[in-house]
């Protein structure tokens, strides 16, 4: 009988651990994982692409991004994604392959999925960049600056 107890104490401990250590941090998504989300349940989504080299995007990774509010409501309200707007990987979604068609030719070659979602007419790719969509994945917002957790909050909440 002692055995039980302990063991189900146990399990209870190791379960409260886990659920704990999943809400202290934002669940990102990669697009393929996305892709086989959305197909299940289709929910809002927000894409945040950064650099390496992007003050503001770290300084969010720092600020914004370990925020109990906006991490809870990232992990219950949409599906996260993170992306390198430079990285040189394929990316299939949707059935269509994007890539990095800049790469090798110019520096700081921006990836098509960050063009494609982020860009504006007449303005050059800027970072950070943030877009929203919503359940039928048609984007709703786009934001290019440091987003303080005040702001962010109240764009999550919109």
């Amino acid at each position: 009988m002692k055995g039980i107890k302990f063991l189900s104490l146990v399990i209870l401990i190791t379960t409260s651990i886990g659920l704990s250590a999943q809400t202290t941090r934002i669940e990102w998504l990669s697009f393929e994982q996305l892709e086989d989300s959305l197909a299940k349940k289709p929910k809002k989504v927000f894409v945040s692409f950064y650099t390496d080299w992007c003050v503001y995007c770290k300084k969010m990774e720092k600020v914004a991004y370990k925020d109990p509010e906006i991490i809870a409501q990232l992990n219950s309200e949409y599906y996260a994604v993170k992306m390198d707007a430079e990285t040189t990987e394929t990316i299939v979604f949707d059935g269509q392959k994007f890539e990095n068609k800049e790469y090798g030719k110019k520096r700081n070659a921006v990836h098509e999925i960050p063009l494609l979602l982020a860009s504006r007419e007449g303005r050059p790719f800027s970072l950070p960049a943030i877009v929203l969509l919503d359940e039928s994945f048609r984007v709703t917002q786009r934001h290019f600056e440091y987003l303080s957790p005040k702001k962010m909050l109240k764009l999550l909440k919109y």
